[in-house]
């Protein structure tokens, strides 16, 4: 994923939602930062590791991880689902034709339909 992709979502995640947003503690210590929860969500779907796995690497627990997976879940897909859960337009469907013509699929838009 390119850089610009994954701060796009941090940021909108961060706008949505105050979970992610690194506060301080009544003791006034600073807690987890945004980037240390969403990178512990992205390393999980990435790799598939379990939520108790990204303790030592990036030093959360895992019911922080936990809620961190369930609200991102929620915010990418109502802050995203509008943009990218829709049939394609005429200008999607010019796009990802060149894209498998580039790659060698010629015509191979919706080929999974010819299932049916």
């Amino acid at each position: 994923m390119g850089i610009s992709l994954f701060l796009r979502i941090v940021e909108k995640v961060e706008a949505r939602d105050n979970y992610v947003v690194q506060r301080r503690d009544i003791v006034g210590r600073l807690g987890l930062s945004t980037l240390q929860k969403i990178i512990t969500v992205f390393r999980m779907l990435a790799y598939g590791c379990p939520a108790d796995a990204t303790n030592e690497y990036i030093k959360i627990g895992e019911s922080t991880t936990i809620e961190s997976l369930k609200r991102f879940y929620r915010d990418v897909v109502e802050e995203f689902a509008g943009e990218y859960q829709r049939s394609p337009n005429a200008t999607d469907v010019v796009r990802l034709l060149c894209i498998g013509k580039y790659h060698g699929f010629l015509g191979m838009l919706g080929s999974l339909d010819c299932m049916h």
